[in-house]
């Protein structure tokens, strides 16, 4: 939970200091795309690895190098005196964070019995929560009082004690598991499944940047090729050895194949809203990293309570319609919002947006918990890591298209209205032209991001109608209850 906690801390927190990173090291909206979106891809990249070097070499064992590594990179992130160096430093960050994040569901998923299970991901949820309250908390806070004239960098340096604490109580308290039949690296499908995933999002981050080249397009093809070839490879290991990277067999269990599929749209959903967000509030309004950080705090505390009681109490009564909700209720408070900006354009309060963004957070908490429970239902517990790690890097891949969909959703009409300079470089536009071009942006980016959860909604129904530990646990109820 530490090492979860700290993930989404690090996430969130990034976000809300762009702007006083990009005054500082004076960094293109290029280099700022690869300081969030470099963190995603090296993470998504690497969680199906680190997913199954847990399930071979010891989760525990892979947990403790991936958080210590996290530690150090997030001391370089510190440290960074260029823009490359910053993103340098977050791409070696994003892959300990691969080791380190899939062995977090594979450690819930094999330490607690099906029945437990609910109950510890519904604490997972809250955490989630918890750590979306204070990232941007947090690093509004930290960029706003400037400690020692470090500017942004101690969003990186909290990261020390909190590592360093996770551990020493990873160490004591953690017990080690592996797969028990034993398994081979895959070496080939790790090559393929990252060669594939650089083609898809590299092109999509630097496409506006670079004038949407012809070899861009070309890339994002042919990564549909690659990772076909990465799945024909698959199946031949599975015949070969039966230690593929990726277990395909995942995906004849429909919860799973199901939940992944919402997990990479959910993914894309968070990646245009988070840094849009971010952006229309510290660029578009003008506001502070502390003023738009507590703006935020009505979403955050909405996600942990929601996600808190969405497991335990409501997802056992009402199955999958829980989520399904949950998508419509992000979908409403999304309208709200996209009136009331247009309604109040550059004029609007922080308070006004309570009302959405508690709605939002709502909805948010409602899916966030429960998917996961939802797609780990079915899994064995052998391939515990494996389809951990799956589950985060379909998330982390949606998260790194969505923040590469930016350039198109909401600074195609950015560029469009300023003669395609780069407003990004602008630290404060604030009420005029500028303001409103970015409330404009933000608007058509948020209609693409209802069009995208109604999608989810569907696509919902492919979910089992309830997650299979809760029907277990109800079996478990009613023998205790013939029993005695």
């Amino acid at each position: 939970m530490t090492a979860a906690f700290m993930d989404l801390v690090d996430v969130t927190i990034v976000n809300i200091a762009i702007p006083s990173i990009e005054r500082d090291l004076g960094a293109s909206f290029g280099a700022i795309q690869w300081i969030t979106a470099g963190y995603a891809l090296a993470f998504a990249a690497g969680l199906i690895t680190g997913g199954r070097l847990g399930d071979i070499y010891g989760r525990k064992r892979l947990f403790l190098i991936g958080i210590s590594g996290f530690t150090i990179a997030s001391a370089l992130c510190g440290f960074a005196a260029t823009p490359e160096i910053l993103a340098g430093s977050r791409l070696l960050q994003g892959a300990m964070a691969a080791m380190m994040v899939p062995q977090v569901l594979a450690i819930i998923h094999v330490t607690f019995p099906a029945h437990e299970r609910g109950k510890v991901f519904g604490m997972f949820g809250a955490i989630v929560g918890l750590g979306a309250v204070s990232g941007p908390l947090l690093g509004a806070l930290l960029t706003q009082w400037n400690i020692a004239g470090l500017e942004w960098r101690p969003i990186f340096l909290i990261n020390l004690p909190v590592g360093i604490a996770g551990v020493l109580l990873g160490r004591k308290f953690i017990t080690e598991s592996k797969a028990p039949k034993a398994l081979r690296l895959d070496l080939v499908g790790m090559v393929l499944v990252t060669v594939a995933l650089l083609m898809l999002i590299y092109p999509l981050t630097r496409g506006r940047e670079l004038g949407w080249p012809l070899w861009g397009h070309l890339c994002v093809a042919g990564s549909v090729l690659v990772f076909a070839a990465f799945v024909a490879y698959e199946k031949r290991k599975t015949r070969k050895d039966g230690s593929p990277l990726v277990e395909l067999s995942l995906f004849r269990v429909k919860s799973f194949a199901a939940g992944i599929a919402v997990q990479l749209t959910f993914g894309i959903v968070l990646g245009i809203f988070f840094l849009v967000w971010t952006l229309y509030m510290q660029i578009g309004l003008g506001w502070s990293p502390l003023r738009a950080g507590l703006t935020g705090v009505p979403f955050s505390v909405a996600v942990s309570v929601a996600a808190g009681l969405s497991v335990q109490k409501l997802v056992p009564r009402f199955g999958r319609k829980v989520l399904q909700t949950g998508a419509l209720t992000m979908a409403t408070g999304l309208l709200v919002y996209i009136w009331e900006a247009g309604r109040y354009g550059t004029d609007i309060h922080a308070w006004q947006m309570a009302l959405p963004l508690t709605v939002m957070g709502l909805g948010m908490g409602l899916i966030v918990a429960p998917l996961t429970d939802a797609v780990l239902s079915g899994v064995p517990r052998e391939h515990a890591g494996s389809a951990s790690g799956l589950i985060s890097t379909t998330q982390q891949m949606g998260s790194a298209l969505g923040l590469g969909l930016v350039s198109v959703v909401f600074f195609g009409v950015v560029d469009d209205r300023v003669g395609g300079s780069s407003p990004a470089g602008s630290s404060v536009a604030g009420p005029g032209a500028l303001g409103t071009t970015f409330v404009d942006g933000f608007q058509h980016a948020m209609w693409w991001v209802v069009a995208v959860l109604v999608m989810i909604f569907g696509m919902m129904f492919a979910l089992p109608a309830r997650p299979k530990q809760h029907v277990e646990e109800s079996a478990v109820g009613a023998t205790s209850e013939a029993a005695s």
